[in-house]
C-alpha cells in the first residue's frame, strides 16, 4: 500500500501536469493538427516545464539555494517557484498564443495564476501543496474540455479526481504537508482554471 501511495507522487508530479494536459488536449480536441505541429508544441512544452525545471534544480543545488529535490523548506521554493513563473509566461506568449490555441492558452495562463498564488504564500512563509495545485488545475481543464467540447469524458475525469484524493493521501502519509496545505493547495489549482473558463468555454 505505501509503494501504490509513494508512486502517485511520482504519477501525478507537479512538473508533468502541464505536459499532461496537452497530451491530453490533443487528444481530446476534434480539431485536426498535423504531426509536426503536435511534436513542436508538446517539445516545447516539454523543455519548459519539465527539462529546464530539472536543470534548474540542479543549478540552485550547487550554488546551495535549495538543499533537496522535496523543497521542505519553504524559503527554498522562491527561486523554483520565480523560474516556474517565467517560463510559463514564456510558453503563453511564444508557444500557446491565444489565437492559435485558445484552450492551451488559458490552461497555461491558469497555470501562471496558479504559481504566482504560490509565490506569493511562500513570501506569507506559507507551503501549499505544489502537488495538489498540479492535479487540482488539471482536473478543472478536464472538466472544460468537456464542456468545451460536449464530450463525455466521466471515465478520465473519475480518473483523475481518484489521483487528487490519492496524492494528497500519499503526500499526508510522507508527512510532507499538512491537510491546510493540501486543502489550499487544491484551490490554487483549481480556482484559477475556474476563472479562465469564461474566456474559451
Amino acid at each position: 500500500m505505501k509503494y501504490l501511495l509513494r508512486s502517485l507522487s511520482y504519477i501525478f508530479h507537479p512538473l508533468l501536469m502541464p505536459i499532461a494536459g496537452v497530451l491530453l488536449y490533443f487528444k481530446i480536441s476534434p480539431r485536426f493538427f498535423n504531426a509536426s505541429f503536435l511534436f513542436s508544441k508538446l517539445f516545447a512544452t516539454a523543455i519548459m516545464t519539465v527539462i529546464i525545471p530539472i536543470l534548474s534544480y540542479y543549478m540552485l543545488k550547487n550554488l546551495n539555494l535549495v538543499s533537496d529535490i522535496h523543497l521542505k523548506n519553504v524559503k527554498e521554493r522562491r527561486y523554483p517557484l520565480l523560474m516556474q513563473l517565467f517560463f510559463t509566461f514564456l510558453l503563453i506568449q511564444i508557444v500557446f498564443k491565444g489565437y492559435e490555441i485558445p484552450e492551451l492558452h488559458f490552461f497555461f495562463v491558469g497555470i501562471l495564476g496558479s504559481s504566482l498564488a504560490a509565490f506569493i504564500l511562500v513570501l506569507f512563509n506559507f507551503k501549499t501543496s505544489l502537488h495538489m495545485i498540479g492535479v487540482a488545475g488539471l482536473t478543472t481543464f478536464i472538466i472544460g474540455l468537456s464542456i468545451h467540447f460536449n464530450q463525455n469524458l466521466l471515465l478520465l475525469i473519475g480518473f483523475l479526481i481518484i489521483g487528487c484524493g490519492g496524492t494528497a493521501t500519499s503526500r499526508l502519509d510522507a508527512k510532507a504537508h499538512t491537510y491546510p496545505e493540501l486543502i489550499i493547495g487544491s484551490f490554487v489549482g483549481a480556482l484559477p482554471q475556474l476563472m479562465s473558463f469564461k474566456y474559451w468555454i
